[in-house]
């Protein structure tokens, strides 16, 4: 048996034209690329494949929501993501993926895996930084954000008067203003 089978589409049977497929993405999905940074996962997957005579057209969209850790206080959150990417498929001589939206199948192939294509497109469409909705507002409460606030430095800058300053920096000053 195929690992994520149910995410291979065999094109050689389909007729022309325009086919659509759903797909439910949860946890157990991510288990198979041994991805660990979400806690849950809970993702609709549309995929619009068109099939031409010479090629096959792929427009994957996904959207719902992976709960992640936040980066500032480690509190868990769903975090909405929603994305889109387009694929071309072609034949040609032998198999090759150079590119990020080209894809060339070797003559004779009959069927291709999109769950490499989904899981990318997951995993770009979540922000690089992670934030808690409640750090951004101020409604979380958290001890982390309690120590931060403690430990950041004071609003109150002290300014040095130029009795502080280094007198070498005074020097080096007055050549700036010099001219």
């Amino acid at each position: 048996m195929k690992p994520l089978k149910e995410y291979t589409i065999q094109f050689v049977g389909l007729k022309v034209g325009k086919h659509h497929f759903d797909y439910q993405i949860d946890n157990k999905f991510f288990e198979h690329f041994e991805y660990e940074e979400f806690n849950d996962v809970n993702i609709d997957t549309h995929l619009d494949f068109e099939k031409k005579s010479t090629l096959m057209e792929l427009h994957f969209s996904v959207e719902g929501t992976v709960n992640v850790n936040c980066d500032v206080t480690n509190e868990p959150f769903d975090q909405d993501i929603k994305g889109h990417f387009d694929l071309v498929v072609k034949f040609g001589e032998d198999y090759n993926d150079e590119y990020e939206d080209i894809l060339i199948l070797p003559h004779g192939e009959y069927e291709l895996n999109v769950a490499q294509y989904i899981y990318e497109l997951i995993i770009l469409s979540v922000p690089a930084k992670r934030v808690h909705p409640g750090v951004m507002d101020g409604s979380l409460q958290s001890d982390v954000l309690k120590k931060l606030e403690e430990l950041s430095p004071k609003g109150e800058k002290e300014t040095k008067t130029s009795e502080e300053i280094d007198p070498r920096w005074n020097t080096l000053k007055k050549l700036l203003t010099d001219k």
